[in-house]
């Protein structure tokens, strides 16, 4: 006999509409809404070449007969390494502000990082190379699409239309952590529907957002145009309806605890309501010596290519810190760090305090306006220069280009006392760059650090070579916009 829920469903289908879903991308949960937005940007760069190299070549009438052929090649070349410039000033992440100034800073950004691209490979392949005037107009015509793209498409994207429709089941404390997610940037990424609260559940929510179905629970969710029904009980032991969240799923409505909707709408690990048995029967914290071997190549590759392009920068720094200090003191500043399975190691960096900054022997982090920066030291630490001799530390393998800042050893066991799971971010290499530093500003609190961790962590987990070079990639706009410096 079928459940009750499932008659009162019998024959019901849900209403076709157009929904905002997620998609699976090597490994990862990437929105529909942001897939075409990224088609959409792809096609106005290609029309911008296009546009500029059909006016090229009709003012040429001696152009030769492959010339359009090249053209096709160039222009998708020319789509790729723009999206790529846009993917590394952030222009996809969630969060980043769409203001117009904030736009056009990213935008302009994005395609200089674009050209450099281009030039490197019309370098190796001159042959599919235009004319210095072809490409200025192309760009041209970019800025003004791309633009026209963001400030109209994403007013459509922000209907009801391209929103995932939410259910919360729950409206007690776990539920009220659902409200940490939806002021993140200047769209909210789900419309919440309304919270269900279990039995005998104290409500921790607004009133005004919860709802009492009479209806079974897959049916109000039919009518309301549910998308994910998001499992939020603070003890679901008193009255779990198993049956009715069958019904939903077999309704084609998508149902997931709480911590996974917080690992795909904000790309962290919340340990506010992680359980133990999650992270260990959970798809993810799991090492493999061929990811192992492939990341050791993509550490040693990316930093040969950086110190390639670093080493004038590397030896102006040394120069300016000799300068300032009057040739008394380091250059290098040395200090004790913890990397993988806790093991210790020899962090450097350029020195940007005074000398004996802690000569009380007090371990403090760094604050805004901290007077044992010099001046020439926030310099260094605004545009990150400060980091650059830890390449050494990713070939020596003490360190990894991607993975969690490493602490000191009397923060760790603070930290660690106080924080759940912090020791567990050790069990990767720590990096030169990695999710928590493109998600969550400079951290020097243990409130900061309890953040950073929920970021580490969802690294932790989900470790692959897509999210490394994804880290990469974002790590040029914190960079070059001097996000979260200190």
């Amino acid at each position: 006999m079928l459940p009750r829920s499932a008659l009162a469903n019998k024959g019901v289908r849900r209403q076709l509409r157009l929904r905002h879903g997620h998609v699976q991308i090597l490994g990862r949960d990437v929105s529909t809404s942001l897939i075409l937005l990224a088609l959409t940007e792809f096609i106005v760069l290609m029309g911008a070449l296009y546009l500029a190299g059909s006016l090229g070549l009709a003012a040429d009438a001696a152009a030769p007969s492959g010339a359009t052929a090249n053209l096709n090649i160039t222009m998708f070349v020319f789509a790729s390494a723009n999206l790529l410039g846009l993917l590394s000033m952030g222009l996809y992440r969630q969060g980043v502000s769409h203001g117009l100034s904030s736009l056009l800073l990213r935008v302009g950004a994005g395609l200089i990082l674009g050209a450099g691209a281009l030039a490197i490979v019309f370098y190796l392949m001159p042959s599919l190379a235009l004319a210095r005037s072809e490409l200025l107009l192309a760009f041209a015509i970019s800025i003004v699409g791309l633009l026209a793209t963001r400030l109209i498409g994403l007013r459509l994207l922000d209907q009801r239309a391209f929103k995932r429709r939410v259910l919360v089941l729950g409206a007690g404390r776990n539920a009220d952590l659902l409200n940490e997610i939806r002021p993140r940037g200047d769209r909210n990424p789900f419309e919440l529907v309304g919270f269900v609260p279990g039995e005998g559940e104290t409500t921790q929510v607004d009133a005004q957002r919860v709802v009492k179905p009479e209806l079974p629970l897959a049916q109000y969710a039919q009518i309301n145009l549910v998308d994910d029904v998001v499992i939020a009980l603070d003890d679901a032991r008193g009255g779990f309806p198993f049956d009715e969240l069958i019904a939903c799923k077999m309704t084609g409505i998508d149902v997931m605890e709480i911590p996974d909707f917080f690992e795909r709408e904000a790309g962290v690990l919340k340990l506010d309501n992680l359980r133990p048995s999650k992270m260990i029967f959970s798809r993810g914290f799991r090492q493999s010596f061929y990811r192992d071997v492939a990341k050791r190549q993509l550490d040693i590759i990316t930093t040969l290519a950086l110190l390639f392009v670093a080493w004038p920068f590397m030896l102006l720094t040394a120069l300016g810190i000799l300068i300032e200090s009057r040739g008394r003191g380091s250059i290098l500043f040395r200090q004790t760090r913890v990397g993988q399975f806790g093991r210790h190691f020899t962090l450097l960096k350029f020195r940007s305090m005074v000398m004996d900054a802690e000569s009380d022997g007090v371990a403090r982090w760094a604050q805004e306006e901290d007077p044992r920066i010099t001046r020439f030291g926030r310099f260094m630490r605004k545009v990150r220069l400060d980091e650059l001799p830890q390449l050494f530390n990713v070939l020596r393998g003490d360190m990894s280009f991607v993975g969690p800042r490493p602490e000191r050893p009397i923060f760790v066991r603070q930290l660690t006392e106080h924080l759940p799971h912090y020791q567990h971010r050790h069990w990767v290499k720590p990096g030169l760059t990695g999710w928590a530093q493109i998600n969550y500003p400079y951290g020097a609190s243990q409130k900061d650090a309890l953040e950073k961790l929920q970021y580490d962590l969802y690294y932790v987990k989900n470790q692959s070579m897509s999210l490394d070079l994804l880290t990469i990639a974002q790590t040029v706009e914190v960079v070059l916009l001097g996000r979260g410096s200190r």
